[in-house]
C-alpha cells in the first residue's frame, strides 16, 4: 500500500480497538493503548497506537494525537529499560508499504535490544501466548510503580 488511500476499519488495531481482538496490553488511556506486538522481534518489543481517528500513517495523524503518542513512548522506553535492563531501545515508526508498514493504522515500534541479540524478523514468528502474558503483566506493575501518567494537556 502506499503513502495515501482508504482507512481500513478491519485492519489488526482496529480490531483491537473496537475488542474484537485479544491483545498483551502494557498501558491504555483515553489516548493511547500500549501492548506487546504478537509477533516481537525481540522480548518486550512494543507497539503503542491511538484510539481515536483514521490514521493511516503519520502524514494522516492529527496533530492533537502527537503528543500523547511520544509522550508515551517516552514512558515507556524508561519502563521497559528499568523492568528489562537491555542495552539499547530501538524506536520506529514505519510509512507506507514501500516504508516498512505492515499495518495501515498508525503505531510506534519500542523493541528492546541487548547486546549479541540478533534482531529478529518482524511478523515472521509469532510469540508464545503465555509468556506474552507474563510479560504484560510485569510490564504493567512496572508502569504502575513508576506512576507512569500522561502529562497534563496545554
Amino acid at each position: 500500500m502506499s503513502l495515501y488511500g482508504a482507512y481500513d476499519p478491519d485492519n489488526v488495531f482496529a480490531r483491537i480497538l473496537r475488542g474484537d481482538l485479544p491483545c498483551h496490553r502494557v498501558y491504555e488511556d483515553e489516548d493511547v493503548l500500549a501492548l506487546l506486538d504478537a509477533y516481537p522481534q525481540a522480548p518486550g518489543h512494543t507497539l503503542i497506537i491511538p484510539k481515536h481517528g483514521k490514521a493511516r500513517n503519520f502524514l494522516e495523524l492529527d496533530d492533537r494525537a502527537i503528543s500523547p503518542l511520544f509522550n508515551c513512548a517516552k514512558r515507556l522506553m524508561k519502563v521497559l529499560v528499568t523492568e528489562l535492563e537491555p542495552v539499547g531501545v530501538q524506536m520506529l515508526q514505519f510509512n507506507g508499504g514501500d516504508g516498512g508498514q505492515s499495518v495501515f493504522h498508525f503505531h510506534i515500534h519500542l523493541v528492546p535490544r541487548w547486546k549479541g541479540q540478533p534482531l529478529g524478523l518482524h511478523a515472521q514468528t509469532p510469540g508464545d501466548a503465555a509468556e506474552l502474558a507474563k510479560l504484560a503483566e510485569r510490564l504493567r506493575c512496572r508502569v504502575d510503580r513508576m506512576s507512569f501518567e500522561q502529562e497534563p494537556r496545554t
